[in-house]
């Protein structure tokens, strides 16, 4: 099994981080300002309460493969990201609210772990540690009941919490354990590595060992009684159709409402590994996506533009133009204005068949984890076909909605009320 393991000791150097992991950590800032500001923006809300939880914490600080400059770890971005939203939602209040954060950073490795608590306190938490920062020397299975229990005692009705869990490989957190902690916490988020290219290597060099690996990761089923050489000798590109089955269950198992699927690719090519987001929230989800478009330099994802894609969406360091175009779909001007039109051709399918409509909130939210659009781009698609006046949506005090900005989640989407044949459906 590959695994990529770093190495922290007291008075030694710092470890050496790639691009590719660069990145997760920029979208894990990113993630954490966007969505904590959407959570706290209620003006006349006074405290907003988080708990932060890394999983795999690691020794807190890495340099930079390439560049060598020094960089820090999940634990500081959270405390950083946390500080920057404090300012960010504060600047322009009268009455300022208090975020009130709790932190827990798990280590198996004890040398990680000393390195990552000698750090906190050289940059001035120290003390916070045992206050609002716990730090366990402890693998993340053993803690997460505890973590569990105290959110739970800590906000009984409405706990907030965010998981990071960097796992190295993709054994070490079960479905059965996503399962749990998304409904015992349903305020919770899930941020999961996955070393899928690690895996489909391991199955294949150890076929013997296959299933016994499935069962650990709580997907027994993947493979539908197939055996890996069936599937190579009949697939076209069978690592992609591992790929695809394992992603299917995976979500299956973990049972989030809402997921997004980000594939990050190593320098050297082959080391794909996933970051899955799970939340019980469209409004988690869409978070994320528009993380995603903000970063449309970096990122691609394997399949189309509307509501029926393979929802696995990357990063390639190196821009391999040959690969890009392979998946035929970056993040975008193009991309944007692709997805918007594809919108414009499929959301009347979903609304023409049902004389009492649907929702805007319904609509995204029952389509958005097979597709690759925000809320804002799904707006702007409704915006234009209320335009060509193949659509209307009404809102709750019955008023007409004109344009795509004015849309909310409550408003009512309808076949227009003048079109009477609409795909071949008689409008009742």
């Amino acid at each position: 099994m590959t695994e990529v393991h770093y190495e922290w000791a007291l008075g030694h150097s710092y470890p050496l981080i790639q691009q590719h992991s660069v990145v997760k950590h920029e979208i894990l800032r990113s993630y954490l300002i966007a969505y904590i500001q959407t959570l706290a923006s209620n003006p006349n809300r006074e405290e907003f309460r988080l708990t932060l939880v890394d999983g795999f914490a690691g020794g807190g600080v890495y340099r930079h493969a390439k560049s060598g400059q020094e960089l820090v770890g999940s634990p500081f971005i959270m405390l950083d990201a946390a500080r920057e939203v404090e300012f960010l939602i504060n600047k322009d209040r009268y009455k300022h609210i208090v975020l009130n954060f709790d932190y827990f950073f798990i280590e198996k490795d004890k040398g990680a772990k000393l390195h990552l608590e000698k750090e906190l306190k050289n940059r001035g938490y120290g003390s916070q540690i045992n206050n609002n920062i716990f730090l366990h020397h402890s693998s993340f299975e053993e803690q997460a009941d505890s973590i569990i229990d105290y959110v739970r005692k800590r906000s009984p009705r409405a706990a907030r919490v965010i998981f990071l869990l960097d796992q190295y490989g993709y054994s070490q957190v079960p479905a059965s354990m996503i399962h749990k902690i998304l409904h015992l916490l349903p305020g919770s988020e899930i941020i999961l590595t996955f070393a899928v290219d690690s895996m489909l290597n391991y199955v294949t060099d150890q076929k013997g060992l296959t299933q016994g690996l499935l069962n650990k990761i709580g997907v027994p089923d993947v493979l539908r009684g197939r055996t890996i050489e069936d599937i190579k000798n009949t697939e076209s590109d069978w690592r992609l159709f591992i790929q695809s089955c394992l992603y299917k269950e995976l979500v299956d198992k973990c049972d989030a409402r809402f997921y997004t699927l980000f594939f990050i690719r190593s320098d050297k090519g082959h080391g794909d590994y996933w970051l899955i987001h799970f939340s019980q929230r469209a409004r988690a989800r869409d978070v994320m996506t528009r993380i995603h478009w903000a970063k449309n330099t970096d990122f691609i994802h394997y399949g189309g533009a509307g509501m029926k894609m393979f929802t696995a969406l990357g990063y390639i360091p190196k821009n391999d133009e040959s690969y890009t175009g392979q998946m035929g779909f970056c993040f975008d001007e193009d991309a944007r204005n692709k997805s918007v039109s594809t919108l414009m051709e499929q959301i009347p399918h979903l609304i023409y068949p049902d004389p009492d409509g649907m929702s805007f909130g319904e609509m995204f939210a029952t389509t958005c984890n097979m597709s690759p659009a925000s809320a804002d781009i799904y707006r702007n698609a409704v915006g234009k076909l209320i335009e060509l006046k193949e659509l209307e949506v009404i809102g709750q005090d019955g008023g007409r909605r004109r344009s795509a900005n004015r849309i909310h989640d409550t408003d009512l989407i309808i076949a227009p009320r003048q079109r009477q044949l609409y795909f071949g459906i008689e409008e009742l």
